[in-house]
């Protein structure tokens, strides 16, 4: 039988589990270098940059005194694409841990 409040309880339970996963991707913070560490970039669950540091010595050292801007761009993108393999980990962690085991598709479950 058709029970209306079961539904509504069903659809606030998955609100809350949604602002619990906001919440969560947040506050996930993974960090990934590229050229040794000349590299390093700081991101969180939710795929946001939060920081990219460059070593000063890299910028100098790439080209023997002239800086190889190319180079360093191809660092810069390596290390960002790492830390979004890394955070893609984190939340599918986190996620499934929430979510007790259920196996939802496109979580890989």
């Amino acid at each position: 039988m058709f029970n209306p409040a079961k539904i509504y309880e069903m659809l606030s339970k998955a609100n809350q589990m949604q602002e619990e996963v906001q919440k969560k991707l947040a506050e996930t913070v993974v960090e990934a270098a590229s050229g040794a560490g000349a590299v390093t970039v700081t991101m969180n669950g939710k795929k946001e940059l939060l920081k990219l540091r460059i070593d000063p010595a890299a910028v100098t050292s790439l080209g023997g005194g002239r800086p190889d801007v190319e180079m360093l761009e191809d660092m810069v993108v390596a290390a960002v694409n790492e830390a979004g393999r890394k955070a893609d980990e984190a939340i599918k962690s986190n996620v499934q841990g929430m979510l007790g085991g259920l196996n939802i598709p496109g979580l890989g479950g």
